[in-house]
């Protein structure tokens, strides 16, 4: 008897979606502020609403900040990309002034590569 099990069509995803901020290490992400769990909307919490704004996401303008734990427990937050590009650039500008190779060039340190690739894919 044949099966008739559905597939999922990974042309479907587009490759911004997926390459997006997994190329990024963790540990430059957690330097992207994220507001306590506890304290957001359940839209927000979900990932349905941008966690720093009133922009309603969908697959295709969210962007994943990766898996985060802490006292309440694991949650996936989700932003907008203007949102995640302005809080990049907030927090390069909190790094370089405590990393010495950044002040010359941020292109000589991971985490200033990271924030700075942050920054230029989404800041509009």
């Amino acid at each position: 008897m044949e099966r008739n099990t559905p597939t999922v069509e990974t042309a479907a995803v587009p490759s911004a979606i997926v390459s997006g901020v997994h190329e990024v290490p963790s540990e430059v992400l957690d330097l992207l502020v994220l507001p306590p769990l506890d304290t957001l909307t359940s839209d927000r919490a979900r990932g349905a609403v941008c966690l720093w704004c009133p922009v309603r996401l969908t697959v295709e303008t969210a962007v994943d900040l990766g898996e985060r734990t802490g006292a309440d427990g694991r949650w996936w937050p989700r932003a907008c990309a203007p949102c995640v590009g302005r809080r990049a650039h907030h927090a390069l500008y909190a790094h370089v002034t405590v990393c010495e190779p950044c002040v010359d060039d941020v292109t000589r340190c991971e985490t200033g590569r990271g924030l700075s690739r942050l920054m230029r894919k989404y800041r509009r």
